[in-house]
């Protein structure tokens, strides 16, 4: 085993082991993937400020999130199919967030179930919700996670259409994988992937087979799932939805300060700065470029987690210090996962944590929780000045 000092040695093995169309959906954006790229560049615009003479002793990256208490403000974002990256992959990522204290989101689009994940760990996780025409099922699925003792629901406000992802439509994505020459002879050099698949609880989307009707194979999933997507929700049903489940909710999918003020109307008690890594709306701004504009909106009334290409724990604390509350990390883990598993899941959050334990250090700050701007040199101009209405 190769030694692996950050998260992009996690990325190599990941895409030497798991199948092409696997790894491509993890590792792409839409269109021209603009967006895609720049959510990482921009971290890089970012520099830190050194500080030297300082007691670095006695350091804690511990804090909260929506009044949870974390080992450091970093959750596992919702991603689809992490069950197609590795093996009963949903149960393998939320059990290595357990251990390591830190929240796990589980996709809607899952492999495992809402009840697999609640049976494979001790802790409440968080649920992300994507809203589909189907109300009986939005319900059924709601009222499913509550009984799991779900502690978050996350609703995703940026998916009510699919964006292009050309590679996905080239690799003719699906779960399980379709047999196509080209997919047979990829899969023949994946031979650890596949037997490790053999044994797993699920292959296909747990959630959804055997919860709606009709549903009992993968091409019957794939004309339902495409009709699903819900074009007319607006923020009267968010808050319905809100409503509907009762507890703390985190709306994902913030990008404009006017849709931060809505759901802060709407009384969220999280919102996630995110364009989905990139993979909808190409040509928008990364996230750490709205970050600023959004808390700006927000005022400190709600809580404001930062999403979308976060790579380092260097990264965690740019986001950090620039006033967000919380972070969360979807390929990061991803890589791991598909690298070795779960123990590849702790490896990048042993990492990140690291990487923001020792940075933190260097900046002259002892706990997480006193990060800030001073922390920072930030370009003049960062976030962009651009023609307004």
């Amino acid at each position: 085993m190769p030694v692996i000092t950050n998260i992009l040695d996690l990325k190599r093995l990941h895409e030497r082991r798991v199948p092409r169309m696997f790894y491509d959906y993890a590792e792409s954006g839409s269109w021209t993937e603009q967006t895609f790229r720049e959510n990482t560049s921009d971290f890089a615009q970012i520099r830190l400020r050194q500080k030297v003479a300082v007691d670095m002793s006695g350091r804690s990256t511990k804090g909260q999130m929506i009044g949870q208490d974390v080992a450091m403000p970093v959750a596992l974002a919702p991603v689809g199919l992490t069950g197609m990256q590795h093996a009963d992959g949903e149960m393998k990522a939320a059990r290595a967030a357990e251990d390591f204290g830190v929240p796990f989101t589980l996709s809607t689009m899952s492999i495992n179930s809402i009840e697999d994940v609640a049976e494979a760990t001790t802790k409440p996780f968080w649920f992300q919700l994507y809203t589909m025409t189907d109300e009986d099922y939005v319900r059924r699925l709601i009222q499913r996670a509550k009984d799991a003792k779900c502690s978050a629901l996350v609703i995703t406000l940026d998916l009510q259409l699919l964006g292009q992802r050309h590679k996905d439509l080239k690799n003719g994505l699906s779960a399980p994988p379709k047999l196509t020459p080209k997919t047979i002879a990829n899969l023949a050099t994946k031979w650890a992937w596949g037997i490790e698949m053999l044994g797993a609880r699920r292959r296909n989307f747990g959630n959804i087979v055997g919860h709606v009707q009709g549903i009992s194979d993968t091409a019957a999933l794939g004309a339902w799932t495409a009709e699903q997507f819900d074009l007319t929700l607006d923020w009267n049903k968010i808050g319905k939805l809100m409503e509907q489940w009762g507890g703390k909710v985190i709306l994902k999918g913030i990008l404009d300060p006017e849709d931060a003020k809505m759901a802060v109307k709407l009384g969220a008690d999280a919102i996630v700065v995110s364009n989905h890594g990139g993979r909808q709306l190409d040509g928008a701004l990364s996230s750490i470029r709205m970050l600023r504009p959004i808390l700006d909106a927000v005022g400190g009334e709600t809580e404001v987690f930062l999403d979308s290409g976060i790579r380092s724990g260097q990264d965690v604390l740019k986001a950090l210090a620039m006033g967000a509350n919380g972070t969360m990390i979807g390929r990061s883990f991803i890589y791991g996962l598909g690298a070795m598993g779960q123990k590849g899941v702790t490896t990048a959050l042993q990492i990140i944590q690291k990487e923001l334990d020792m940075t933190m250090a260097l900046c002259g700050e002892t706990n997480v929780n006193n990060l800030g701007r001073h922390n920072l040199l930030v370009p003049e101009g960062f976030e962009g000045t651009w023609q307004q209405d």
